[in-house]
Formats: C-alpha cells, structure tokens, sequence
C-alpha cells in the first residue's frame, strides 16, 4: 500500500475518533435518534464540530456547519459523519442537502443508516451531486456505539439492559430474602445515571412488595444538589395479577413519572379503577415479555419509542429474558455490580433463578467490555456476543 494511502487512511480514523467522541456525548438525549457525530476537515485542520444534542434538534451536521464563522468556509472541506446523513424531511431538513448546499469537496462516513427513509438515499444524493464519498471508517465502533438504535430499527426490540447487585459469592439476597445494601453508594450514584439515560425500567411486582423502590433517576452534581436526568424513563411492572400497595412509593409518583402495570384482566376491576385514578396505566392484554418490549420499541401507550430499556426485576424476572435457548435471550448488555460481601447459604438466590439452562452448549454467551472499581465494588458490563 503507498505510504501516501496509509497516511490518508490514519488520517480518516484520527477525525472520524474525534466524531464517534463528539456522537457519545447525545447519549440519553438523542434517542429514539441515532447519535451521531460531524468534524469539518480543511487543509488538515478542524475548522468545525458538532453532534445530535437532543431528540428533535438540529443533526450534527447541520450543528457542525452552524459552528462556522461563515458557511462559506465549508467549501471544499471534508465532513466526517458517524452515520449516512438523512436524505428526508423528518422532524428536521435533510443533512445531505445542507452539506451539499456547503459544497463540502468529499465525506467520510463510518456507516450507512438501516432507517428505511435513509438506507443509501442519503449516499446516493451527495454521489449525485459530485461529492466524493468514503463508507466504512471505523464502522466497527460506529455501530457498537449505536447497536440500541441498530436493534430497534433492524429487530423492532428495544436494546435490553439488565442490571443486577450481587455478592461475591453470587447472591442477590440473604436466605431471609434481605437484599438492601449489597452495593456501596457509589456504585448506586452509577445506577442512577445509568436510569438517566434510559427510556423505561422493567421490574416484577415481587420486586415492589420487597423493595418498595422508586425506579426513577436521582441525579445529584458534586455537591449534592439536584440535576436533572435527561429524560425520565417509564416505569413498566409485570404484575402477574398482583398489584401494587395503595401507598407504596409507585402508585403515590405515578402522575409525575409514567408508570404502566401490566397485570390480569382478572384483577379487581374496582382497585384497577383506583390505580388508574391514581395515574398508572393498566394493561391487561397478556403480553409476553417479548412483546411488551417490541410495543416499548414501536411507542407503548402513546410514548416515544424505546431505544434502550433496563431491567431492575428479581431473579425470576431475569430468568423469563434469559429463556432456555440462546435465541430466546432477550438480555443484550448485563450491569453486574459486585459487593464486598458473602452471604452463602443453599437457598440465597442468585440473580437468575427459572429452570436453567440445561447444558453448556446453549449457554447465552456474552463479552466482557469493561471492568470499573467504586470503592470496594466492581461493576462488570458484558454485552451479547453476536449472532
């Protein structure tokens, strides 16, 4: 390969880092969007930046043009885009156009868009137009950043999340059933920003009557006060019939957060009246998990859809997601935060209960992606092997 490929090979990986850097920072903001990142390359310099900030907002190409001192210094440069630029009129004009409009000489793209309204229409109009494309920089990590919105829009299922706080032995709770606290307090502030940047939390009823928990984003700054997440995550409950306590802590915050309980169309249609009085949406359709989350990622009861969605439930919960065979694993990435503590016992549940998984061979296999220590804590984030 000439010398001079590989230098303009390494130069395309410098600048298209810097945009999948820039794309990260709309995690939690941009969804149902894909993040995406834009760096402007002129004469070997960065002359402008941006990203998709919030859902509905400019796209980062159009937020990159904006940085300039003048649109006229976008002639002739090259735009490193993470994603294929839209070619549709959407919540926002088409990004190809306006970087065709800037009359950029060439763009570098790390990958092309499944969404139907985009797949190639937007390489196809700058190819149209005279512009020089490059496709595939860095695709690898183009599409593990965005592999929730690739799931969504390629599987119509939410990218699933299951998080979990376990010993070191590897139980969940004590043989009385006693689980609060396993985990320090800052392995529990890296819960929270993990339930900031998420469009629902899963849990069963048998976690409610045991924890009463909030299941909401309680974001604080370094000196304790109150920040607001990026978006407030519904809550979704599988109730199996049994329904939550008049005044637990779900039912009295269901008007401010979005609660939907997903129980028998058998329960008492009097305290199903009063739940739904009280603000939580009754669903008594008899959904499966599976199809629970693919009306999660379609826009369940009116809401956005679901890119990303975590999973807080008890082992029994956990176990209906894993199922008995690696193609019913419905669990892409696994928050697993280990205590300093041991619990033994025969009987002490582990984070995944069910019948098992009767042999090695068709054992869901996943990947480790990173290790973190809090304290004496580690959380350990493994993510689905791929098919």
């Amino acid at each position: 390969m000439p010398a001079n490929t590989v230098v303009d090979a390494n130069r395309d990986r410098h600048w298209m880092q810097r945009a999948l850097q820039l794309a990260a920072s709309g995690e939690g903001y941009a969804e149902p969007n894909p993040m995406v990142g834009c760096v402007l390359v002129k004469d070997g310099h960065r002359i402008g930046e941006g990203y998709h900030k919030r859902f509905g907002g400019p796209h980062a190409e159009i937020e990159a043009l904006r940085s300039l001192p003048s649109i006229a210094d976008a002639e002739s440069a090259t735009a490193y885009v993470t994603l294929e630029p839209c070619c549709h009129f959407g919540k926002t004009p088409p990004c190809s156009q306006a970087l065709i409009d800037a009359k950029v000489s060439r763009v570098v793209i790390a990958m092309q868009d499944p969404f139907p309204k985009v797949d190639g229409g937007g390489l196809k109009a700058l190819r149209d137009h005279g512009v020089e494309i490059t496709v595939g920089v860095l695709r690898d990590e183009a599409e593990q950043l965005n592999a929730p919105y690739l799931k969504r829009v390629q599987k119509g299922l939410p990218w699933t999340i299951a998080k979990w706080a376990m010993t070191i032995d590897g139980r969940v709770a004590t043989v009385d059933g006693e689980s609060q606290w396993i985990s320090g307090p800052q392995s529990r502030v890296h819960v929270h920003r993990l339930r900031a940047r998420v469009d629902a939390i899963l849990a069963g009823m048998g976690t409610v009557l045991a924890d009463d928990p909030m299941l909401n984003a309680r974001l604080v700054d370094d000196d304790g006060k109150p920040l607001t997440p990026p978006r407030v995550a519904n809550r979704l409950i599988f109730s199996r019939g049994r329904l939550p306590p008049r005044d637990s802590k779900l039912v009295c915050t269901a008007k401010e957060i979005p609660t939907l309980l997903f129980t028998s169309p058998f329960v008492d249609p009097d305290e199903r009246a009063w739940l739904e009085q009280a603000g939580l949406v009754c669903d008594a359709e008899n959904d499966s998990i599976e199809g629970v989350l693919r009306k999660c990622a379609d826009g369940l009861h009116g809401h956005r859809p679901a890119t990303n969605v975590m999973v807080e439930g008890g082992p029994n919960l956990m176990a209906s997601l894993i199922g008995s065979q690696p193609e019913d694993c419905l669990i892409d990435e696994i928050h697993a935060y280990l205590g300093p503590k041991i619990f033994g016992g025969a009987t002490a549940p582990g984070p995944i209960l069910g019948s098992g998984i009767e042999s090695l061979a068709v054992a869901p296999q996943f990947r480790l992606i990173m290790i973190d220590k809090f304290d004496d804590d580690a959380r350990l984030i493994y993510r689905r092997q791929s098919e």
